[in-house]
């Protein structure tokens, strides 16, 4: 008779948990990780000071309610303090909202490919996943709007899009809140907004105001440099933040992570002026990428998207050959994150020797 186990869910059964980026070595010892879109600059000396003596505080439990830290963000963004949720992670925060408004017999819409947390989270919360397919690698806003039905608790948008890069423009996404069922909950993924240079792409912090079902996602993880130390944060109107804040998990948001949150948004400027570094660079290696004969769709985030189809496998395994990590996505293509000079050259060399079969 075999042994007894604890019974869990049944959706682990078919489960697929969140993957993160590989790091990977060359031969050599080269190691350059373009796999996790994150920041290739570390915390500046003023945020770092700040770290330091949070860390010498770390016997206390941390503000549950995040106060300083929420004040902070809400004087930055002119909104106000009511308005505001934080989390571990813009991704923690949509969990929170995942928490608060789906269930079975629920239905979460999104586009695919997308950020591939969204399953993850969809299927833990036990509502059913909606995937609506990118159209020129970017979210197709009116047949997402005709997917909605009387069962969608929640439709995520990843603005830019991860890991394509691509973007919706103020006017074709005015149109689609005009068609969401104001009960529906559409939750404005901005995890890139630091990097995006066209200005036609809507803030949604211009939007949400005159938008009770609008929720806008923003993180420190990428343009802030601290990945490492997991803050988001959400602003929307007054219930859709109540709601978030009930599902917070206690004390998810640390103490160190508050402080230097606060840190570096008083240090914005100089923080942004690595942002305009980094755009500079996804300019340089998409245009190195195009006068070599790829087709790279235009990136407003701090990554390239490359459609490699049944390529994909076999071009990570060059670049993890020569020490470099991206990201493969199945048989679909690989994101590639924009890191310092060096790791963009050792990046685009791989590219230049690979010979391009589709």
């Amino acid at each position: 008779m075999p042994a007894e186990t604890p019974r869990f869910r049944s959706v682990l059964d078919r489960f697929a948990g969140y993957k993160p980026g590989r790091t990977t070595y060359a031969p050599d010892g080269r190691s350059f990780k373009l796999s996790s879109n994150e920041s290739p600059f570390g915390p500046l000396p003023s945020v770092l000071d700040v770290i330091a003596t949070a860390a010498g505080e770390v016997n206390r439990y941390p503000d549950n309610g995040a106060a300083a830290l929420i004040a902070a963000i809400a004087a930055r963004f002119a909104v106000p303090q009511e308005h505001v949720a934080v989390g571990c992670g813009s991704v923690g925060v949509a969990q929170q909202l995942l928490a608060a408004a789906a269930e079975p017999g629920a239905q979460v819409l999104y586009a695919w490919r997308s950020f591939e947390a969204y399953p993850v989270l969809a299927d833990l919360s036990g509502a059913e996943s909606v995937r609506v397919p990118l159209r020129a690698e970017t979210h197709d806003l009116a047949a997402m709007a005709d997917a909605i039905t009387e069962h969608t608790r929640l439709v995520f948008i990843c603005n830019p899009n991860n890991p394509t890069g691509t973007v919706v423009r103020r006017a074709e996404l005015a149109e689609f809140l005009r068609r969401v069922p104001p009960d529906c909950l559409v939750v404005l993924d901005e995890a890139y907004r630091e990097y995006v240079r066209d200005p036609a792409v809507p803030d949604g912090l211009s939007l949400y105001r005159d938008q009770p079902n609008l929720a806008v996602l923003r993180t420190f993880s990428k343009a802030y440099g601290l990945a490492g130390l997991r803050v988001g944060f959400m602003v929307a109107q007054e219930p859709i933040v109540a709601a978030a804040r009930m599902t917070m998990l206690p004390f998810s948001v640390n103490h160190v992570a508050q402080a230097a949150a606060i840190a570096s948004l008083a240090a914005e400027p100089e923080l942004l002026e690595r942002v305009d570094a980094v755009v500079g660079e996804r300019a340089r290696v998409r245009a190195a990428l195009l006068g070599d004969g790829w087709t790279v769709p235009p990136t407003e985030a701090n990554f390239v998207w490359l459609r490699l189809g049944r390529d994909t496998a076999d071009f990570a395994a060059e670049c993890e050959a020569a020490g470099v990590s991206i990201r493969p996505f199945g048989a679909e293509g690989a994101r590639v994150s924009i890191g310092d000079p060096e790791a963009n050259e050792a990046f685009l060399a791989v590219a230049k020797a690979y010979p391009r079969r589709h």
